[in-house]
């Protein structure tokens, strides 16, 4: 189980984003990096394609932060280190800060 996982809340510990929240949108594995909603945009210039309906322009994306820069939220909104324990044959993250459980998200 990996100690961040897709739909997690997770605030920004560095760079220019530093500081800023949201939810992760995917988690890149082989190359450690996250894609977090709202954090880290880009503009990326996209060329016009009537085939797949997609317009031209300037559009803005989310870029791919290393994992590392980012923490989780515990439930006072604050960021946690993620620990992995077993609990009933069962392995379950908890927040290093409040030793709570923290739950696997939801998909959507």
């Amino acid at each position: 189980m990996a100690h961040i996982l897709r739909n997690d809340q997770v605030i920004v510990l560095a760079g220019k984003n530093k500081g800023a929240t949201g939810r992760v949108l995917r988690v890149i594995a082989d190359k450690n990096r996250v894609l977090v909603e709202g954090v880290a945009i880009i503009k990326k210039h996209v060329k016009p394609n009537p085939q797949a309906n997609i317009k031209g322009g300037i559009a803005e994306q989310e870029a791919p932060i290393h994992i590392s820069n980012v923490a989780l939220m515990d439930s006072n909104g604050k960021a946690t280190r993620v620990g992995i324990r077993t609990v009933d044959g069962k392995r379950e993250r908890f927040a290093k800060s409040t030793g709570e459980t923290i739950a696997v998200p939801k998909r959507k």
